[in-house]
This record gives structure tokens, C-alpha cells and sequence, in this order.
């Protein structure tokens, strides 16, 4: 399958490489075509991908994934250009977290409404689905690195493209489809990105990112 990732940091660097590695046709995309971190992106995967803009890796990719920074990533959306996205799945793993020295991150977006509805909003055509955007890129590619069943998350107003985008996880990442949980309309984006300050502060007690959520369901009543 052909995947345009856009953005190169640690999630886009981690999801793009799993994504070769597991034998799909990948292009990363960033704000600049030759983009030095993207360059040493193409080092580490042998020269098995492509780089470019994000016009390039949107037109690209049957599937995008949008793996920017929540702050800027409409801005960098606006660069992938509408007519690229249109039509396609558009899997929004970008949580709007802004990064302060003196204060601890804060939701540039949050009540509401979110940055997934946002997308959702200016790219009417694009098949939008939030996913992946509730753990560490680690635990994103390899749910088995936490012990036992555990939880992801999925949200979207277009139901077939999140029944592909579960399947998609599950075969790219070996997620269970039993552990994928479909929380809605896309409007369920406020809560998932709103969980991150807790996020944070879990990682911060538990002094490691490898964790997830589990969810206990008792009796009705």
C-alpha cells in the first residue's frame, strides 16, 4: 500500500519505519522536500522509502497519516493541500499539545472542540479518523511491549473508513481488533486529545512512556 506520513519527528520517524519495515511503499513529508531529518530517515531505512513535501507524501499516499506537530498541523495540512487529502483516509495521530520552558504543556484546543474536528472541518472530502494519538509511538507499533489486553482508540463521522483504519492497525501494528475501540463521531477527538495532560503526567510518576490504558467493564447492574 502506498502511505504518505507526514512529519519527521519521533512518531512519524517510528510509524514510517514500521511501516517499510513491514513492506508498504512509504513517503514522508515535511514542510521543507529535503528536509535533513528526512534524509537521515531515508539513511535508516535503507533508501527503501521517499521524501518530499507534503503536497508529495499526501499525493502519494492512498492512506495519510498526519504524525505533525499538533501546534502546526493545520498549517502544515494547508501545505498537503486539500485536493491531495480529498477522498482519502486521513488518520490523525497529532494530539495540540504547545511546549513551554517554564510551564508544564498545555491543549492548544480543547472543550469545544479539537484538533481532529478541525481537520475534519477544512478538509470536508478527506476521510478523517483520530487514532493512535492516546500512547507512546513505541506502544503504537508494538502493543505486546505492555503486558496484557489494552485499549486503543478510534473516532470519525465515516464508519467504513474506521472499520479500514482498525483493520489497517491491526495489521500493521498487531493490535487485537477486540482491543480497538470505536468512541464515535468525530467530535470524540476532544476527549482523546484531553487525556494527553493526564498522559503526561502518568509518564512523569511512572518515569516511562511504555504504558496504556486498560479498561475493566463490570456488570451492567
Amino acid at each position: 500500500m502506498k502511505i504518505g506520513v507526514l512529519g519527521t519527528g519521533m512518531v512519524g520517524n517510528t510509524l514510517a519505519t514500521k511501516l517499510v519495515q513491514t513492506g508498504h511503499d512509504v513517503t514522508m513529508g515535511s514542510r521543507d522536500a529535503k528536509s535533513p531529518a528526512a534524509q537521515e530517515w531515508l539513511r535508516s531505512v535503507g533508501g527503501k522509502a521517499k521524501s518530499g513535501s507534503f503536497a508529495d507524501a499526501a499525493a502519494f499516499g492512498e492512506i495519510v497519516l498526519n504524525c505533525t506537530n499538533g501546534a502546526n498541523s493545520m498549517a502544515a495540512l494547508r501545505l498537503a493541500r486539500s485536493e491531495n487529502v480529498g477522498g482519502k483516509i486521513l488518520i490523525d495521530v497529532a494530539n495540540p499539545l504547545q511546549f513551554t520552558e517554564d510551564s508544564p504543556p498545555s491543549l492548544t484546543i480543547c472543550n469545544t472542540d479539537s484538533l481532529g474536528e478541525q481537520i475534519q472541518r477544512e478538509f470536508p472530502q478527506a476521510r478523517v479518523v483520530k487514532a493512535l494519538n492516546t500512547g507512546n509511538c513505541g506502544v503504537m507499533i508494538n502493543p505486546s511491549s505492555v503486558p496484557g489486553d489494552h485499549q486503543l482508540f478510534i473516532c470519525g463521522n465515516d464508519a467504513g473508513a474506521k472499520a479500514d483504519v482498525a483493520r489497517h492497525i491491526s495489521d500493521w501494528f498487531g493490535w487485537k481488533r477486540q482491543n480497538i475501540l470505536d468512541l464515535g463521531d468525530i467530535t470524540a477527538a476532544r476527549a482523546t486529545e484531553m487525556y494527553l495532560p493526564l498522559w503526561l503526567r502518568l509518564m512523569s510518576v511512572l518515569g516511562t512512556p511504555q504504558f496504556n490504558v486498560r479498561l475493566a467493564i463490570g456488570s451492567k447492574h
